[in-house]
């Protein structure tokens, strides 16, 4: 263990210390096949790659079942504006490796206490063409949750709690087409449309820890109207539910 960068402590991932109800997860995320993620795992032959991590984190359904945490990505920004992603960011110079540097950027964007969460796994590294970086996701328990909130914003717009039964939920879910042509899935949740990246992600390990509910991947939306359809259902001034903090 490590202690930098006001991370008190860095513990190598285990995934033994994952508690009976998030060991679906876990041993789905260990038995993912990079093959899963298709293009994402191909990269240029450019050098050294910009590194980044990102934090997966899950509550253990002690409070009703279990959470991940979320955010939404401020409009402003130059990259990825508006878009539901995990905590995370690049990998600094004082970082350790990718569990400190997600646990350091969930800190920094959401005030998250790093003291109370578990890393478990580190899924396959994964290539995102349009910032050029190479993501490692970081599994995580949280094994005691703190209050989170939007620390920066100019980088978070809102932080959310979504239930996982609010993700598996058939009426949730869709195939989102953007404006490539390229299709993937996709979520409702919170008021907020999760695609890309991290509904890749979500539904990589949904569909793999079998807490996946069949859906109809033949419903597709095209970008800008799953984006219109989220806004009309967002609940003004954020939400709070039974699972703790949303904040604008």
């Amino acid at each position: 263990m490590t202690a930098q960068a006001g991370v008190p402590q860095v513990p190598d991932p285990d995934p033994a210390a994952a508690p009976a109800s998030l060991r679906p997860l876990v041993d789905g995320a260990l038995g993912l096949d990079p093959a899963w993620f298709g293009w994402r795992r191909l990269q240029p032959d450019t050098g050294e790659p910009r590194r980044a991590s990102v934090l997966m984190l899950f509550t253990d359904g002690e409070s009703g079942g279990p959470d991940v945490l979320l955010t939404e990505r401020a409009a402003t920004l130059r990259s990825h504006a508006g878009q539901v992603a995990f905590p995370g960011g690049r990998l600094d110079p004082t970082d350790t490796g990718p569990v400190h540097a997600a646990l350091r950027e969930a800190r920094e964007e959401t005030g998250l206490d790093p003291s109370g969460v578990v890393p478990l796994a580190l899924l396959p590294d994964l290539f995102i063409p349009p910032t050029g970086f190479l993501v490692t996701p970081v599994l995580a328990h949280w094994a005691s949750p703190s209050p989170v909130r939007v620390v920066d914003t100019a980088e978070v717009a809102r932080v959310v709690r979504v239930p996982v039964e609010v993700l598996t939920d058939p009426a949730n879910r869709f195939t989102v087409r953007g404006p490539s042509g390229h299709t993937g899935p996709a979520f409702d949740a919170a008021g907020l449309m999760v695609w890309g990246f991290t509904a890749g992600l979500l539904s990589a390990l949904l569909q793999r820890s079998g807490w996946e509910r069949p859906w109809d991947a033949g419903r597709v939306l095209d970008l800008d109207d799953a984006w219109a359809r989220a806004r009309r259902n967002e609940p003004e001034g954020g939400r709070v539910d039974d699972h703790g903090v949303v904040d604008r």
